[in-house]
């Protein structure tokens, strides 16, 4: 692989950001990778250091970390014999504390690395390579099976459960009037707020801050016979370990003054209610924290309220998109509308209908009002404006509620509908029409989503009849699809191409194997001639 995929997989960083995990120089060495290729290793990293210090001589060197580690826990020694400590912590970089030039950076590797790989290999053990080909070359390929890793809620319950709620000891602001990190009370964010991809002035990147705060805490932990989170670069970003790590279920709360039920404010908070262009919208925020694994999905920028960057008119902290936008924006999980049509489509159950919908289509005034719910009084609804926290009148709007898990009766659901499209090749087909519509109902009957939505009984028909009105007896598919195909409405498929766009996108998009897509003869039995 070359090294430039090799860098896009650890996400685009800096060299420097890449050689934090360098914790070890006493090697195994690169003969053994020579006759078996390195593939999926989560501790594959490249040496190119000198990169932000000049042009690399020879190519950069591929290491890996663990293989080093374990070959110096086998001598009795750990991190120390390749990481220096100032007076606060241990250096990520190898042998050194900071970088001076090209020429000194290059030879604390040659120094260092060969002089460690001479010593092992002159006690008569299988040591890493001495010449400057041997590291440098070409000729092995270079993959990484690392996976990134980060906090969910389960392991962040985890880790406060473990520190007894001493948020303070990982999280920290930087105050301006003192030049120090300081801890603000019920002001805790993600790292990642301040953390970003790359080192930016005095912020070192996640990257950078997670291997030195986690990994020193880990080691402290161990240090007291204690049972710690991992020290080793598997032990994170390994795909088999990652899934061994134990999982809280359910998680309890993050304890953080966070409301229960809100109304979404806007970000001009003096605005009459009367001149309101539409309703506010009721937002249970308690259950949502319970369908994210992080709160990052929707405060991605920080622990605030959406309009505090979005704004009506919008703003540069919100990159210019507006209040309105960024709720309704299709195709991302950090908007309301484009989580939810991804959550549709990514359950089998709710696909078979919603892959077939245009994303962006024109929604009508009576889908605004699911979330835009009339207030149930015009003193309840200017009341609220004032609410702050949990506020009782959105909550009392959402329980008013009522939930659609059900369409039309029997009496109105026909058993079977005979499609005789193709009956001049094949007999006309009999779709089990009835069976088809009580298979959907039971499969979105405990979804929240779909009960919310689906604000009437025939709300599941439109799966199929996509721009007919709600009725009990919908228009059949030949009223808007001709047959044949009407070439002055290119956007419309023809009646034939209808049938089957329709009916094999579903069966992909809900796994149904069978009738299969490529076999007719599962749908249409052969006309006898």
């Amino acid at each position: 692989m070359e090294k430039g995929i090799l860098r896009s997989r650890w996400g685009g960083l800096p060299v420097a950001a890449v050689v934090v995990l360098l914790f070890g120089a006493a090697a195994l060495g690169l003969e053994e990778l020579l006759d078996k290729p390195v593939e999926d290793r989560s501790d594959l990293i490249v040496i190119d250091s000198m990169a932000t210090l000049g042009t690399l001589e020879r190519p950069p060197v591929p290491f890996l970390h663990d293989k080093h580690t374990e070959a110096l826990e086998k001598r009795g020694k750990d991190c120390a014999a390749c990481h220096l400590r100032d007076e606060k912590r241990q250096s990520p970089k190898f042998m050194r504390l900071k970088d001076a030039d090209y020429e000194s950076v290059m030879n604390v590797y040659h120094d260092n690395c060969i002089v460690c790989h001479r010593e092992i290999s002159d006690a008569g053990e299988k040591s890493g390579p001495v010449t400057c080909g041997d590291c440098h070359t070409k000729t092995i390929p270079v993959a990484t099976g690392r996976q990134p890793m980060g906090f969910d809620l389960s392991l962040h319950y985890r880790h406060s459960k473990a520190q007894d709620k001493k948020c303070e000891t990982c999280h920290h602001e930087y105050d301006e009037a003192t030049k120090k990190l300081v801890y603000v009370k019920e002001q805790e964010g993600t790292c990642r707020y301040c953390h970003k991809a790359q080192t930016e002035e005095n912020r070192i990147s996640m990257r950078l801050a997670s291997h030195l705060s986690c990994i020193e805490c880990h080691q402290k932990t161990m240090a007291k016979n204690k049972i710690a989170g991992p020290v080793h670069c598997g032990g994170c970003h390994d795909l088999s370990e990652q899934q061994k790590i134990e999982r809280v279920n359910p998680v309890p709360r993050m304890e953080r003054k966070q409301p229960d039920v809100i109304f979404v404010k806007s970000s001009n908070p003096e605005i009459n209610e009367k001149d309101r262009r539409i309703n506010r919208v009721p937002f249970d925020h308690k259950r949502h924290e319970t369908y994210s694994s992080t709160c990052r999905v929707c405060h991605h920028a920080a622990m605030s309220a959406c309009a505090a960057c979005h704004t009506q008119s919008g703003k540069k902290e919100g990159k210019g998109v507006k209040l309105a936008e960024a709720m309704h924006q299709i195709g991302t999980e950090t908007s309301c509308m484009g989580c939810h049509q991804l959550q549709q489509r990514r359950h089998s159950s709710c696909a078979g209908c919603h892959v077939s919908i245009p994303a962006n289509r024109q929604r009508s005034e009576a889908e605004c009002l699911t979330c835009h719910m009339p207030p149930l009084t015009e003193e309840a609804q200017t009341a609220a404006a004032g609410q702050s926290g949990t506020d009782p009148f959105a909550a009392e709007l959402l329980a008013s509620r009522t939930p659609v898990t059900d369409t039309y009766g029997d009496e109105d659901v026909p058993e079977k509908v005979i499609i005789n499209v193709l009956v001049d090749q094949y007999e006309p087909v009999e779709l089990p029409h009835r069976k088809i519509v009580r298979t959907l109902v039971k499969n979105i009957r405990e979804s929240k989503l779909a009960a919310y939505y689906h604000r009437e009984e025939g709300t599941l028909c439109q799966g199929c009849h996509h721009n007919s009105p709600v009725s009990k007896k919908p228009p059949q598919c030949a009223s808007c699809h001709g047959k044949p195909f009407d070439e002055k409405q290119p956007e419309r498929p023809g009646l034939k191409a209808a049938y089957h766009q329709q009916c094999m996108t579903c069966h992909e998009a809900m796994g149904i194997e069978k009738p299969a897509a490529v076999d007719c003869v599962g749908c249409h039995k052969e006309r006898k001639k």
